[in-house]
């Protein structure tokens, strides 16, 4: 029986690739190769381009009604399409389905903000500004952009992107993960089906080259990434290098700190969903935590409930977490894991080797804690980007904040309290970009803007929200007089004054 192959998505049709390099789509619970996915070649993604290139005249000048009755069409495809879509995120990714299934609630959210286009994309207008000048802003689209996500989410990151740069009047094309391309893929079938001309949304497959070929290519106005450290500096800089508009969402350290007054039930059963939900395999996923004071006396119960943890396939829906994505990816935690015991950490916890009975091939690590990590360890240097906890111990919250402060990546950190003064002070002081407050991942939600910052973002727009309509729009301002019939100019005016 022949495998099925992933197509690409160009100028409204399922498409063939005619590229010699192909990859196997492993299900990471059962090593099953569902599916092959082609890396593309650079024709295609011309191809591509192109027809995006020649769909935005049109869809520029779409009304904003128009465009914004395709996107309620789409949110509500969105609703009816979240099991099929949970499905393949869980067949190629993973992660459990309940966790699949939150995954596309998320994504719908940036889908519904979308809706609201008719309002976010408005300009301003100063009448009158000078003598018989009016002063106003038109808020433009960009043109051909594109998107470059990581494996994580193949639902919500795409949505962190396409929705409202097409909302916004400009047309798209999205290279998702090789890793797990079915359900990104099928994401973009439905918002063709919701109405969106063909060549608005394109979808290319591949790896690096193509990735450096969207970077490159003339015709690409503006690009998002989410992903690693090191692949988003390098989209980074050569997107900016050949002009392009660029963002980054990149790696991260992100830390939990809990007081001692913390309500001890929320506290750790948040944690412990923060730390080992999706197998850690989250961008904001808390990988540290840091217990000040007696809540340094909660760390026997902590282990004991993280081992209690139920580790199996994700379509078991009574699983807490399922594998990592790849044989690799376990192979490299479960070397980081032995880095720790050999720097010193004290390993608690020992998810390495995790076996499952009714999947006995899948990439499965068990939760795993770490006690008395500090700073220089390797452990809490890297982005582990698995099911492993860090944990260390101070006394006051000051050294909490300076703690966290000292760490370069800045995309989520959490504090568990109920003392306002203690949380006020935390907040104010503590420079991270986006923090939570006995709430474990600081995800905002869609009208808000996603805000990592520091070593963790490039740019200085995110995705969602405000800061996504200024990324996917440019600013015009007009400047305009008419004159009242019968009067002319007073003058030859040579100044840069308005008269």
């Amino acid at each position: 029986m022949s495998l099925p192959t992933i197509p690409l998505l160009i100028d409204g049709k399922r498409v063939e690739s005619k590229s010699s390099q192909w990859r196997d789509v492993v299900n990471p619970a059962t090593q099953e190769v569902v599916a092959r996915v082609p890396f593309a070649t650079t024709e295609e993604l011309d191809t591509a381009v192109a027809s995006a290139k020649a769909a935005y005249k049109g869809w520029r000048n779409t009304s904003q009604a128009n465009r914004m009755r395709v996107m309620l069409r789409f949110q509500q495809l969105l609703r009816e399409h979240t099991g099929e879509l949970a499905e393949l995120i869980t067949r190629e990714h993973g992660k459990t389905l309940p966790d699949a299934e939150g995954e596309v609630g998320r994504g719908l959210e940036v889908v519904e903000h979308a809706c609201s286009v008719a309002s976010l994309q408005l300009g301003e207008y100063a009448q009158n500004a000078a003598g018989g000048v009016d002063v106003y802003t038109l808020i433009e689209p960009l043109g051909v952009c594109a998107g470059i996500t990581a494996f994580n989410f193949p639902v919500m990151l795409p949505c962190f992107m396409f929705p409202l740069a097409v909302a916004t009047g400009n047309t798209f094309v999205l290279k998702p993960s090789e890793q797990d391309p079915s359900a990104s893929l099928r994401l973009a079938e439905l918002a063709l089906e919701a109405g969106l001309p063909p060549g608005v949304l394109n979808v290319v497959h591949g790896g690096p080259d193509i990735a450096n070929a969207i970077c490159d290519h003339p015709d690409i106005k503006a690009v998002s990434f989410i992903g690693s450290t090191h692949v988003g500096t390098h989209i980074y800089r050569r997107a900016s290098e050949a002009g392009k508009r660029c963002q980054a969402m990149m790696g991260a350290k992100n830390h939990c700190v809990i007081l001692p007054d913390a309500d001890r039930e929320q506290a750790i059963n948040h944690l412990l969903g923060a730390a080992f939900g999706a197998a850690g395999q989250r961008c904001m996923a808390t990988s540290v935590a840091v217990l000040v004071g007696e809540a340094r006396e909660w760390v026997p119960e902590l282990v004991a409930r993280a081992r209690a943890l139920k580790v199996g396939p994700g379509t078991d829906r009574t699983a807490d977490l399922g594998p990592v994505v790849s044989k690799q990816a376990r192979a490299r935690v479960e070397r980081l894991i032995g880095a720790g015991v050999e720097e010193g950490a004290k390993l608690l916890l020992d998810g390495r080797g995790h076996a499952v009975k009714e999947a006995p091939e899948g990439n499965f690590v068990g939760p795993t804690i770490f006690d008395e990590v500090t700073a220089e360890m390797s452990i809490y240097r890297d982005e582990i980007f698995g099911p492993v906890l860090c944990m260390t111990g101070v006394d006051t919250l000051d050294e909490a904040i300076a703690f966290v402060n000292a760490n370069p990546n800045g995309n989520g950190v959490a504090l568990f309290t109920q003392d306002g003064g203690a949380a006020r002070q935390f907040q104010n002081e503590i420079d991270v970009g986006q923090v939570g407050i006995n709430l474990p991942i600081p995800v905002p939600v869609a009208w808000f803007s996603f805000t990592g910052s520091r070593a963790s973002k490039l740019g200085d727009l995110g995705p969602n929200g405000k800061q996504a309509i200024l990324f996917w729009t440019q600013t015009k301002t007009v400047t305009a007089r008419w004159q009242a019939r019968g009067t002319g100019p007073a003058g030859v005016n040579t100044t840069i004054t308005l008269k």
